[in-house]
């Protein structure tokens, strides 16, 4: 139980972290491939914390669903991902490769 407890604590710091230097550098670009890279990484924070949420019982595990389809958990697992790999995509489209 006490590893289980570390794991949660040291996800939270450094996803709290990485938002924090994500927002920061929010303010200084308007570059779309950056800001696509920068939602991703609040996304994957708030799935860290909607994952914190279960494992503590605040939020029940069933408690997001859509027409008994989509889940919460699918879309915040993948959403980063899918910003992540957006940005990348733009910033290739704008190199020209």
């Amino acid at each position: 139980m006490t590893v289980d407890v570390i794991e949660v604590v040291v996800r939270l710091v450094v996803g709290a972290v990485s938002t924090f230097l994500a927002i920061l550098l929010w303010a200084k670009t308007r570059d779309t491939a950056w800001m696509l890279v920068i939602m991703g990484v609040i996304v994957a924070y708030g799935e860290i914390i909607y994952s914190t949420l279960k494992i503590f019982g605040v939020v029940p595990a069933d408690v997001f669903l859509w027409e008994g389809l989509i889940r919460v958990d699918l879309v915040l697992s993948n959403l980063p991902l899918i910003f992540i790999g957006l940005g990348v995509l733009v910033m290739l489209m704008r190199r020209g490769v």
